[in-house]
């Protein structure tokens, strides 16, 4: 029997006899009787079990448990009277499963994030993390469902590749050359033909690129994996290991990409919400005030759209200080995706038709030569959500950027050649896991929606 049913089903059980198997997350005791907070984790609430001298055959051993231990409970379910929940279990045997000591660390309190990330292998036994990552399973079906309900295959990328998707992150070099005797040329560089693959690789950065050849036969196709990126930053919002959903769609501009982007978006808040009520409860109390209210909000939203030179006018014109001047040709900072999502178009916004020198080489060119037909998608409270473009179809076109870029075309002539066998218009976008989990629950550092976050110094389990 799990919790969950009896959530479910409380009145089918109601006054009938129960065996549970979980963790006492809270022990109370008096001297005749005595209270656990039991939960199994097969659902966010937990179960109250009363055991008493009267009814429980081993009631000094019950009495005897300690927080953290592994138990099951044999018992009738009844009715209660205490405030705020509508069931309790009487036990009438309490067995210990797997003792804790006193050492466990997480107790009937509130710890600090700092404190359970030093913890991060029993972190998920607190109602916290409970909520985040029940919301990140959940996130994660709702993307998977959307997807393949819309005919888009599930395609696996690798993990290993010698292409940084030009410029996309660091890349983590991988290699079995003995570190202590790296084998070396004449002229002192590293000798790679003797390493595993025969030439310089890393883990990826994105499976974009070999995404774009499957959608050359399957026409909508998606990744959803771990990327990679070695950078040295300790800010709240970089890992050195996140997941990343990539959409790669055949015979599709960038108008049907918008339009996928925000009803992806939309779906995954709505499942979520759908699903996880008592966890979102718990994170609008807890976490972020409002976290309800504001995912509601998005779902009942439209979105603008303007252009990158427009949204620079926008911020220009602004009775704002900013830390980061809005300049024509440059990016815009996470300041000015806020004073455009919040302040000035209260809604998401996409902004279109960004310059091409600030850009990929493999962004569609508009008409202009000045631009490329690229997108990113602004959320209220979050910023850019996802980042994307029409892809550049045209061969020449394609080939004579990466030339004015001092690309080397012959390492990525694979990806230069799918222009020459039967190409066609299509788009692409990306969306990191994380970044949308962040919004999902109102956590702020990314650390904490990550099961076991990598970052600079941090290896440990």
């Amino acid at each position: 029997m799990n919790v969950v049913d009896l959530y479910k089903h409380t009145a089918e059980f109601m006054d009938k006899e129960v065996t549970l198997s979980g963790w006492i997350r809270n022990h109370r005791k008096q001297k005749s009787f005595g209270f656990i907070d039991f939960q199994d984790g097969t659902c966010f609430k937990h179960v109250q079990v009363v055991y008493s001298q009267e009814l429980t055959e081993n009631f000094d051993e019950a009495s005897k448990l300690k927080n953290g231990s592994a138990i099951e409970v044999k018992g009738k379910v009844v009715q209660s009277e205490a405030k705020g929940q509508t069931f309790e279990v009487k036990a009438e045997k309490v067995t210990l499963l797997g003792d804790a000591t006193d050492e466990f660390p997480i107790q009937p309190k509130r710890h600090t994030r700092e404190f359970l990330r030093e913890q991060a292998y029993l972190r998920p036994r607190t109602n916290l993390f409970q909520a985040v990552f029940r919301i990140r399973s959940v996130a994660a079906m709702a993307i998977h469902t959307y997807l393949q309900d819309n005919g888009f295959v599930y395609v696996h990328t690798p993990i290993f590749t010698d292409s940084d998707c030009e410029g996309a992150g660091e890349m983590f070099e991988a290699t079995t050359l003995p570190l202590n005797k790296i084998p070396l040329n004449d002229d002192g560089s590293v000798d790679y033909s003797r390493d595993f693959f025969g030439k310089k690789v890393g883990l990826t950065v994105s499976g974009q690129f070999e995404g774009e050849c499957f959608a050359m036969a399957f026409k909508n196709i998606y990744t959803f994996g771990p990327t990679f990126r070695a950078e040295n930053s300790n800010t709240k919002t970089h890992a050195c290991e996140f997941w990343q959903i990539e959409p790669e769609m055949a015979f599709c501009d960038l108008e049907g990409l918008m339009k996928t982007e925000e009803a992806l978006f939309k779906f995954i808040v709505k499942y979520v919400l759908d699903r996880c009520p008592d966890e979102i409860d718990f994170l609008d109390g807890f976490v972020q005030p409002g976290l309800r209210n504001k995912l509601e909000t998005m779902l009942a939203s439209e979105s603008a759209r303007v252009t990158h030179e427009q949204a620079i006018t926008i911020l220009k014109n602004a009775d704002k200080e900013w830390e980061f001047k809005p300049e024509y040709g440059q990016d815009i900072a996470k300041e000015h995706e806020k004073y455009l999502t919040e302040e000035y178009f209260h809604s998401p916004v996409f902004v279109t038709d960004w310059p091409k020198d600030i850009k990929c080489f493999y962004m569609k060119q508009n008409p202009d030569g000045k631009t490329v037909a690229a997108v990113d998608y602004l959320v209220p409270g979050a910023g850019e959500m996802m980042g994307g473009s029409q892809r550049e179809e045209d061969y020449g076109k394609l080939v004579a950027e990466m030339k004015r870029r001092n690309m080397n075309i012959d390492e990525l002539y694979w990806y230069v050649n799918l222009r020459k066998f039967g190409t066609c218009k299509h788009s692409g976008f990306g969306m990191g896991f994380e970044r949308m989990l962040m919004y999902l629950t109102g956590i702020d550092n990314i650390r904490d929606v990550l099961p076991f976050p990598r970052t600079p110094g941090n290896c440990s389990f």
